[in-house]
């Protein structure tokens, strides 16, 4: 039932689902059930799920999964009716479990294990002894936009270690951050977030000795890093909120929009009333720039990830009706639209299909509040509405794989070209004079960014399944054949976020063609994409292909920037670190990872002016959907337990008769191991039990009481 789902037509998918769960609650199969309940998104069933377990042990284990789907800990508190026991509830040991603060000792550990806690340095990575360049041109330059590809670097392949050389361990007055000129020193101070990930303690006071300095840029930069070092772990002191809180009325621009992207990345998918205050009014008030409007819109966003907050959508609708033509048409009001959007990532799962399918509880009908966005969005008459609706429209079915809103929207990429070709007849008969040519042109350029939108919204509905992502692949070769120049850039960006962090060959090949297209945008976005699909993978063969890329680009200093970015995507965390936003088997999606990624990928749809021009700072949204790629098996403690496990290629052996093999092709290691994004394992003996229904991140064994060591011979 379970592989028909992403098969099945919209009301039959979220009944089957709900089917499915009760099944495995009748059995006490509470990972599972709990799996299912966080794929439906639904606070009440992973309330019930997780307290529905006496062991204590298993709840770990349950919180350990909710920690990886980070599901805001509100949503396990008891109902106000069975309040008096509120403090019994959540022992101390679950709720670290949950806020995910293990994270940081637990990755530097593995990271020891496996080899690569040493810091990488800048030569190891880019190795440009190996680069075709001709000789006099090989030369060293310590240029400011060489400094800033490398500020990325560091901080994407020291991620989470804490001790690169640059930044963290640099001498005092030697520190990267003053090799950087203006706003790039903004990206250097952040980069101290990201290479102290999710190291909430020490992280802090490093960051701390920036917040004090006199130039304004870096004091954006130690806001920006104290948001990044937070992302994805909660802590009782809640240092984000009280550090950043008071900047976001700040006059300066720099304080300002830093501390407002710091609180949404880390606050993500806390759903955190509180910050509701401190974002909105900066969303409504029409004095703000359409900068800080969209920023803060896109902070909501990313804290309320598929809430269908019905007060930020109303805000948000309201701006988007009464701002002017101008500061709509503005490079910015994308994000306004992308922050309405992520409201809605993965909502259409929570739609009940027939009313009476809970018994006593009521509908939640949040697919209808989608529909009603939409309607809403349709009564405005700026061409940002478009985008907006497409995008809303695509979060609400990210990974359902429906296939007739694919349809749709290849319809639409179709019926443009159509248009274009008719436009370009009339200019032709009519050849008008040259106020209203450009009158047209003017039109037509907000008017076709939505076309950007429709073509990843195709990658957004068919990630997340197999089939889909494959019939995907070659619409997608057929826009690059005969599209517009705007759906042809659009193109590498889609193939780059339904394969991230899984590089294969037939992908690599496609985007190392692009990578040398005539149009340097699509070079740009292809290249680009080569970084997100090789992350965190440190792919020979992609490795490569950048550092041939790196002598062929290096007089387009644009070019070579992002090349020098896609090699640290590539080699993030030193190959422990992946993007992809699905885990458990590649079954549940991470919402807050998805926005990450839909942030970053938004801001490539006019890389010339985000990430090319002053916003480098945007590459930083991909940490939402950073995450260690590990098995790390634990004792009953919570202790590193070695064990023995098989990993291999993960077949489907869903509906083959007898005991099939999960896994080909495997190799036995000793845990912690690393795991590729379609790699599986499983334990080599029976000694003892996991509490997890699939081995990946943190899984609980238990030793099997029957066990017996056989001295048989071993064949």
């Amino acid at each position: 039932m379970d592989r028909c789902v992403t098969l099945l037509p919209p009301p039959d998918d979220v009944a089957f689902l709900r089917a499915i769960h009760n099944i495995y609650l009748q059995f006490s199969k509470f990972p599972e059930a709990l799996s299912v309940a966080v794929r439906l998104n639904d606070a009440e069933l992973i309330r019930q799920d997780f307290n529905a377990s006496g062991n204590p042990i298993m709840r770990r284990q349950l919180a350990l999964l909710l920690s990886r789907s980070q599901i805001p800990l509100e949503w396990l508190q008891p109902s106000a009716s069975e309040d008096a026991d509120a403090e019994t509830e959540l022992p101390e040991d679950i709720v670290g479990c949950l806020s995910n603060t293990h994270l940081s000792r637990f990755f530097r550990e593995f990271g020891r294990e496996v080899g690569v806690a040493e810091p990488k340095s800048l030569e190891d990575v880019y190795k440009s002894h190996l680069e075709n360049t001709r000789g006099g041109l090989s030369v060293n330059v310590d240029s400011a936009r060489g400094n800033l590809a490398g500020t990325f670097v560091n901080a994407f392949v020291n991620a989470g270690f804490g001790n690169d050389k640059l930044m963290v361990e640099a001498e005092e007055g030697n520190s990267w951050v003053y090799k950087n000129k203006d706003h790039g020193m903004m990206s250097a101070a952040a980069s101290l977030g990201l290479s102290l990930l999710w190291d909430t303690d020490i992280g802090l006071s490093h960051v701390d000795k920036y917040t004090y300095s006199s130039e304004e840029h870096i004091k954006a930069g130690a806001l920006l890093a104290t948001g990044l070092l937070n992302s994805g772990v909660r802590t009782e002191a809640d240092a984000a909120l009280a550090l950043l809180g008071e900047y976001t009325t700040n006059p300066s621009l720099p304080l300002k929009t830093a501390s407002i992207v710091g609180l949404g990345l880390a606050y993500a998918g806390s759903h955190r009333e509180d910050l509701l205050a401190l974002l909105l009014p900066a969303v409504a008030d029409e004095s703000t720039s359409t900068e800080v409007a969209a920023l803060s819109a896109l902070s909501l966003g990313f804290v309320f990830v598929g809430s269908g907050n019905g007060e930020i959508t109303s805000t948000i609708l309201q701006t988007l009706m009464e701002r002017d033509e101008k500061s709509l048409g503005d490079k910015w009001g994308r994000f306004l639209a992308l922050g309405l959007a992520l409201l809605y990532v993965g909502k259409y799962v929570l739609c009940c299909p027939f009313n009476e399918c809970h018994g006593d509880r009521k509908c939640s009908g949040l697919q209808d509040a989608s529909d009603a966005t939409l309607e809403t969005l349709k009564a405005i008459e700026h061409p940002i509405s478009r985008q907006a609706q497409i995008l809303v429209e695509v979060c609400s079915f990210a990974a359902t794989g429906n296939v007739l809103r694919v349809q749709r929207l290849l319809h639409l990429c179709g019926e443009h070209l159509e248009a274009a070709k008719e436009r370009e007849e009339a200019a032709r008969e009519e050849k008008k004079e040259e106020e209203k040519k450009e009158k047209k042109e003017d039109e037509q350029k907000p008017d076709d960014t939505f076309m950007s939108f429709t073509v990843l919204g195709i990658s957004i509905i068919a990630m997340g399944e197999e089939i889909g992502s494959e019939m995907s692949m070659r619409q997608f070769n057929h826009l690059m054949h005969y599209g517009d120049p705007i759906i042809r850039k659009s193109v590498p960006l889609a193939l780059g976020l339904i394969n991230a962090s899984n590089p294969q060959l037939p992908v690599l090949d496609t985007l190392s063609k692009y990578s040398h297209d005539n149009d340097l945008q699509v070079a740009l976005n292809a290249i680009f994409a080569m970084g997100l699909v090789g992350a965190g993978t440190n792919n020979a063969r992609l490795a490569q292909m950048l550092r041939q890329l790196a002598g062929y680009y290096h007089k387009e200093p644009d070019c070579l920037f992002i090349v020098r970015i896609a090699q640290g995507l590539v080699h993030m965390g030193k190959g422990t670190i992946g993007l992809n936003p699905f885990f458990s088997d590649r079954n549940i999606m991470n919402r807050q990872a998805v926005a990450g990624l839909l942030a970053t990928i938004t801001a490539f749809t006019d890389a010339k002016a985000f990430v090319l021009d002053r916003h480098h700072w945007m590459l930083y949204y991909l940490v939402t959907a950073m995450y260690p790629r590990f098995l790390i098996t634990l004792n009953e403690d919570l202790e590193n337990l070695p064990v023995t496990v098989r990993v291999g290629q993960a077949v489907d052996v869903v509906g083959q008769a007898g005991k099939p093999r999960t896994i080909s092709g495997f190799q036995t290691h000793q845990t912690p191991v690393r795991l590729g994004t379609t790699e599986r394992a499983e334990l080599a003996t029976e000694e003892y039990i996991p509490y997890a229904h699939v081995l990946e991140g943190f899984v609980i064994l238990q030793k099997n009481p029957g066990y017996e060591k056989e001295d048989a011979m071993q064949l």
